[in-house]
């Protein structure tokens, strides 16, 4: 049986947000989305970019895995499946996106899973193998100090950077960035505070959002 919570939620969407903006629907029906941010987050249930930056239909392309990770750009292609990189070439090439927000957030299970070297959920461990990218990471920040939420937040924040570093392997995303027409952030979601982080692109430090950022 489909989850009635699912079900009671599409009603109140029928009666409540479709009937506000069902012309919004149909025009994006018609022709088509075109979204200027792409924002790269976390699967979590905690962390909805529609939620947190109270976007409406149509207005953010949203892609989720795994402690919002972009892995560098890759050739084999032929071999593999790469669902993250293919969001990236459709929102770059195909949406002509203008930003794209990489969105990470406090108490993150996956950075928690390769900090805490967790035992694998399955046989085939994708999570650890996902996670195991992110080993240089943690070797950059240094080892765990004594305050050991202060360095996971620490490595939270350098999987942001790590992936905005990997976008710029993307060559349109290189492409577009050298040529002022695309522009990549870093944000970070307290999950606990509702604080949103931002990261300043000439320090590479996360400072709480005013209203002059």
């Amino acid at each position: 049986m489909f989850p009635s919570r699912l079900t009671s939620g599409y009603q109140s969407f029928l009666n409540g947000r479709l009937a506000r903006e069902r012309a919004r629907y149909e025009e994006l029906s018609a022709s088509g989305q075109h979204p200027e941010i792409m924002v790269i987050g976390c699967g979590d249930s905690r962390v909805a970019p529609e939620t947190i930056f109270d976007a409406g239909p149509g207005e953010i392309f949203v892609v989720r895995n795994i402690a919002n990770l972009v892995p560098p750009c890759e050739t084999d292609v032929e071999t593999s499946f790469h669902g993250t990189s293919a969001a990236i070439e459709f929102g770059v090439n195909a949406l002509k996106v203008k930003h794209i927000v990489v969105l990470g957030h406090a108490s993150c299970g996956g950075v928690a899973a390769f900090a805490n070297n967790a035992a694998p959920l399955s046989k085939r461990d994708f999570i650890g193998k996902w996670m195991s990218q992110i080993a240089p990471v943690a070797e950059r920040i240094g080892p765990p100090t004594d305050d050991r939420q202060g360095w996971i937040q620490k490595l939270e924040w350098a999987v942001v950077e790590y992936s905005l570093e990997n976008l710029m392997t993307f060559p349109a995303v290189r492409e577009d960035v050298e040529a002022g027409t695309l522009t990549l952030h870093g944000a970070y979601f307290g999950v606990g505070t509702g604080v949103l982080f931002i990261r300043d692109p000439e320090t590479g430090r996360f400072a709480p959002y005013t209203e002059d950022c």
